[in-house]
């Protein structure tokens, strides 16, 4: 389709009011002060998901590091995007994947600006990019800076984490079970599954 025959994903209007990276970490650490994460459901479980989170995410601030690959792509940009993400601070994989598209388009000389919104505060969006029926987060929606219509897509996690995950849950793993199974995973891959299919993606747009 003609991108210019395309609706627009959402508004300048609601654009304007997502989160920025800092503001989005803010927000975050704001509600792990008053022993909350975010979102209207909260529960010891959540909020302990969201401390380990925090710490997730700082790490892979300081220490994940872009593919040459990625740079290069990056270098070869040639239009403006919006990188938009549906995600929430209890989210895991959020966690294990936001710094990483952060640290991408802070890399892109300005070509990819992100901004964040929480999953459940725009379920109308969110409910169209679901995964197998559910809202699943971080999703990354990749849209045109001057018209706002989408490019493409990505998330929530990389294509050998959401299998393993699928195993996981046909073979009857628990929560907790899972959980520490996909950490595993991330943290033996160190962003790299995330950033070769995103690359596969910038690739595309060049």
């Amino acid at each position: 389709m003609n991108p210019s025959a395309q609706p627009p994903v959402l508004s300048p209007e609601r654009l304007a009011g997502a989160y920025t990276y800092a503001a989005y970490r803010q927000l975050i650490e704001q509600l792990m002060a008053e022993g909350k994460t975010t979102g209207e459901n909260q529960s010891e479980d959540l909020t302990a998901y969201a401390r380990l989170n925090i710490q997730r995410m700082e790490r892979l601030d300081k220490k994940a590091e872009l593919m040459p690959e990625m740079q290069q792509a990056l270098n070869n940009l040639t239009h403006n995007y919006e990188w938009v993400v549906l995600t929430e601070g209890w989210c895991g994989d959020a966690a294990q994947i936001v710094p990483v598209l952060e640290k991408i388009a802070q890399a892109s000389h300005g070509r990819l600006r992100t901004r964040y919104l929480l999953r459940d505060e725009n379920l109308d969006l969110m409910d169209r990019y679901l995964t197998n029926g559910s809202r699943s987060i971080p999703k990354l929606l990749i849209l045109h800076a001057d018209t706002l219509t989408e490019v493409a897509t990505w998330g929530p996690r990389p294509n050998e984490a959401q299998n393993l995950l699928l195993e996981l849950k046909a073979a009857g793993a628990t929560h907790e079970e899972y959980a520490e199974k996909i950490h595993g995973w991330y943290a033996k891959d160190k962003t790299r599954s995330t950033q070769q299919e995103l690359l596969q993606i910038l690739e595309q747009l060049t």
